[in-house]
């Protein structure tokens, strides 16, 4: 029970960082054109391969 709950709770974080990285998009892109980067991609990559990393167990 254990495993498929922390499978759906890392689906449910993953979404979540998807859409506030679209959210984000636009701050990002003022951001950036100051100079400054947000960790947005690397938030969603590392959720993405956490769930990855469960989904094959």
């Amino acid at each position: 029970m254990f495993p498929r709950l922390k499978h759906y709770g890392l689906f449910a974080v993953y979404q979540l960082s998807v859409a506030a990285g679209i959210a984000l998009l636009p701050i990002a892109l003022a951001a950036r054109r100051m100079g400054v980067t947000l960790p947005v991609q690397r938030l969603v990559e590392t959720t993405g391969t956490a769930y990855e990393r469960a989904a094959s167990r």
